[in-house]
């Protein structure tokens, strides 16, 4: 297996993954999101910890895809791949901040639980701004930093015809959507998750999926080199009469 092929199928699992992760962890932070009183009950703290965990390999694969593809896209255009790869290191650390926030209303609820006559009030208004804080977490990181990183990713894809380029403009569609969609719960126009924020959310995540499978099955399908490179080598005097600067 060449190394550009077991580039494809790293990329593919981690981009795999990613999607698990995120599906799971939001499906588990469930109790500590939606009830308000949950920094006061007895808690699903083990529940929200798998979830904390789901997130943290999220984070983790997400700074994966962009360093396993650095070497491939940097051959296209190294300033877009470098921007790929902090990107993705954005969008992973606000996914931390997010888990760290989450985490911390299980702090909060544990330590209160054992002292006479806590407020009650200050309790559930603490864990609030700490949800509110990841609710924005994940209005920015998997949805504004998402968006952007896609559409970074589908346009050297385009370009390149490193996958066909269908696929390409599935991710340029998704970005645009999704980057368009956290605009809109910015504004107040629709709750983040809802329906219509799920529907704007499709397209990027068939995209991610798509790419995936396509990655794993069939690897990358452009050169591997930029096409003027061997333009480039050919009018070179090294290359003239056929004589080559290489050691004997």
């Amino acid at each position: 297996m060449s190394s550009t092929r077991k580039i494809a199928v790293v990329t593919g699992v981690l981009f795999l993954v990613t999607e698990v992760a995120a599906i799971g962890g939001l499906a588990l932070y469930g109790p500590v999101l939606h009830d308000a009183d949950y920094v006061l009950g007895a808690g699903a703290d083990t529940r929200v910890f798998l979830g904390a965990l789901f997130e943290f390999v999220l984070a983790l694969a997400v700074v994966g895809t962009g360093v396993a593809l650095y070497p491939v896209l940097r051959r296209q255009n190294e300033g877009a791949a470098l921007g790929y790869v902090c990107g993705r290191l954005l969008e992973a650390a606000v996914i931390v901040v997010g888990i760290i926030s989450v985490l911390s209303v299980v702090t909060l609820r544990r330590d209160s639980a054992g002292v006479a006559g806590a407020d009650a009030p200050s309790l559930v208004t603490a864990a609030d701004t700490l949800v509110a804080i990841h609710d924005w977490t994940f209005l920015f990181g998997p949805n504004f930093v998402l968006g952007a990183n896609t559409l970074v990713l589908a346009s050297l894809v385009y370009r390149s015809r490193l996958v066909p380029r269908p696929v390409a403009v599935l991710g340029l569609v998704g970005g645009a959507m999704i980057c368009g969609s956290a605009t809109a719960v910015l504004f107040g126009l629709y709750e983040q998750v809802s329906v219509a924020g799920s529907l704007a959310a499709l397209p990027v995540f068939a995209w991610e999926v798509t790419l995936a499978v396509r990655l794993l099955a069939k690897g990358f399908t452009g050169p591997a080199q930029p096409a003027n490179t061997a333009e480039k080598w050919a009018s070179s005097p090294a290359a003239v009469g056929g004589h080559s600067l290489a050691p004997r």
